[in-house]
């Protein structure tokens, strides 16, 4: 059983700078290029070279990759990136550039190794009323500043009854680097994943140009920023669309023993029409029924739910949602025993909540705060998501969560699979998905110990291996490869288009390092 570190949060950091400030010293001390040119007078004075500020800016929420940069910017105007950007491309070494927003990433890919950590929250000082996000209730949209969160989008919207209509599980991550991989949750089989949903942004370019672009103005780089995991542009601003917003929503849990029929229901409910979200997740019996993530269960149901658990080993456990408000409060438990009508999950095992709308979308943000108060947040994180297709999630389900994580009996973190359709997705953009109508969202969120979360990554990699055996043509979700020919095989027929997308708008390729697409160091 993985163990969990009790250590600290300001203790991690305090350690973590405490053993960089040699290496730190030995960068300040040497008289190679790049260091004369980050501490030129052109944008010395943004740069920040304290050495907590350099400790924070080189790790994220993974707590697995440290990349130390020369310098933070934390800029006050889209300006002071314009300018850095334009400088690094005149230096005869120009040095990484990695915009850096909630740092959710979990293996380094918002790090920039000897190169410019740009903290984009910073950014917030730029908006005289300090809020960077405009909501035009005529055209159903919002304007949003790349640094802002999502939470913050949500309680804004809000105010003029509206709100986006594609979200991800965790809202406290920032619109920029959400956009710049793709933004997935259970709205996604109906409303596409969020990318899907921008109508326009401003894009600050690798060569340093200020674009405004959309699918009409300035085509290519529109369609190459969103899901280009930061190769191409820093988004400052992106124009969401926005929807009526629900008061509340009926959440509905039931549980399964067979995954074959799991799937089945899952991929019936995204074909009917009615449901507005979808996920699918599995209980272990080496794990309580509730984790940090969604403590949806009674104690009483709980019990029930473990004592099931000791008889199959695996469950398989849908959720679904049907939103409502004032207008359809008399119909909506109606609706939602038409939905639940023929689904084939075990009797007498379905549970349903009535919660806000808001408390539902921002349902991971209490298992982070008690796991912060508790002091487990701040542990790796292993992480593996994929994207299966729906022609191979059997083989998934026997050769992975069967035979590798149950028998192993490694992984603590919530374990998600479910469908969404691949109509959704507009593939002239940057992210890519299997070649198949239907694929599923598999989330493995492996929380470990400074001891041995090794371990759980050596289980990424035989999973990774497995589907590599059985001829799984699965694709990385917040993709980490340690070889360009990986990454050459992740885009496929897409890897040309990149590479020209990429001379285009960063010729010299100094945007997100730590993506290592183009550098493997």
């Amino acid at each position: 059983m993985a163990s969990r570190c009790l250590i600290p949060a300001h203790f991690i950091v305090f350690f973590i700078v405490s053993r960089l400030m040699s290496i730190i010293g030995k960068l300040r001390r040497s008289n190679n290029s790049l260091a004369s040119e980050i501490h030129s007078p052109v944008i010395g004075s943004k740069l920040c070279y304290d050495l907590e500020a350099i400790g924070l800016a080189s790790t994220d929420y993974g707590n697995i990759v440290q990349e130390i940069p020369s310098a933070v910017l934390y800029p006050t105007s889209i300006a002071d990136i314009i300018k850095l950007i334009k400088f690094s491309n005149i230096c005869p070494h120009p040095f990484n550039v990695a915009a850096q927003g909630h740092g959710h990433s979990v293996r380094g890919q918002a790090m920039a190794h000897k190169g410019v950590v740009v903290k984009m929250p910073s950014l917030k000082k730029y908006y005289e009323n300090g809020n960077g996000i405009r909501v035009s209730t005529s055209g159903n949209y919002a304007d949003v500043g790349g640094e802002q969160l999502w939470i913050d989008v949500l309680n804004t919207t809000l105010e003029h009854g509206l709100a986006p209509v594609s979200w991800t599980d965790y809202l406290y991550l920032t619109v920029g680097g959400t956009l710049s991989n793709a933004g997935i949750s259970g709205q996604t089989f109906l409303y596409g994943p969020q990318i899907s949903n921008v109508l326009e942004m401003d894009v600050i370019t690798g060569k340093g140009d200020f674009m405004t672009c959309s699918k009409d103005k300035n085509s290519e780089l529109f369609y190459a920023v969103l899901g280009g995991l930061g190769q191409f542009g820093i988004i400052t601003r992106a124009r969401i669309f926005l929807a009526k917003a629900p008061k509340r929503v009926k959440w509905m849990r039931m549980l399964y023993s067979d995954f074959s029929i799991f799937t089945r229901d899952q991929e019936h409910l995204i074909s009917i029409e009615g449901l507005e979200y979808l996920e699918g997740s599995l209980m272990m019996d080496y794990t309580p029924a509730n984790n940090w993530r969604s403590s949806f269960f009674s104690p009483s149901n709980e019990s029930l739910i473990t004592s099931l658990l000791k008889k199959h080993g695996i469950l398989y456990c849908l959720d679904m949602v049907k939103y409502y408000d004032d207008e359809t409060i008399k119909s909506v438990d109606k609706e939602v025993e038409l939905l639940q009508e023929g689904l084939s999950y075990i009797p007498g095992f379905t549970f349903t909540r009535d919660e806000t709308y808001v408390d539902f979308l921002n349902r991971v943000r209490r298992g982070e705060l008690s796991l912060k108060s508790k002091g487990l947040w701040d542990v790796p994180h292993p992480w593996l998501n994929l994207f299966v297709p729906k022609s191979h999630i059997m083989d998934f389900n026997d050769g992975v969560f069967v035979d590798i994580i149950h028998r192993q009996k490694k992984s603590h973190g919530p374990l998600l699979v479910y469908p969404t359709t691949k109509t959704k997705w507009d593939d002239r953009m940057s992210a890519v998905t299997p070649d198949e109508d239907i694929f599923y969202c598999v989330g493995l969120l492996h929380s470990g110990s400074f001891d041995d979360w090794q371990d759980l990554d050596n289980q990424n990699n035989e999973i990774l291996e497995f589907c590599d055996r059985a001829g799984i043509k699965m694709k990385q979700y917040l993709p980490h490869y340690k070889s360009k020919e990986d990454w050459i095989k992740h885009f496929g027929s897409k890897w040309n288009t990149f590479l020209e997308r990429k001379a285009q708008f960063d010729p010299r390729m100094i945007l997100s390092p730590g993506q290592k697409i183009f550098n493997s160091v």
